[in-house]
């Protein structure tokens, strides 16, 4: 599993960049991007206010 953003509904508020712990998540063109080193923790679908990640 991964974390996945769904784009369309990400606001660019980087709630989630904030939340992950390995930093993995960064912010291109305004909004969220899941990297590969992703621990499948949960937290940025925790913190996320718009529900625009998922854990797939």
């Amino acid at each position: 599993m991964a974390a996945k953003v769904d784009p369309a509904k990400c606001t660019g508020c980087e709630s989630c960049v904030s939340a992950c712990p390995v930093e993995t998540i960064k912010m291109e063109a305004g909004k969220a991007k899941v990297g590969d080193e992703c621990i499948d923790c949960g937290a940025c679908v925790s913190e996320c206010p718009v529900e625009a990640i998922k854990m797939e």
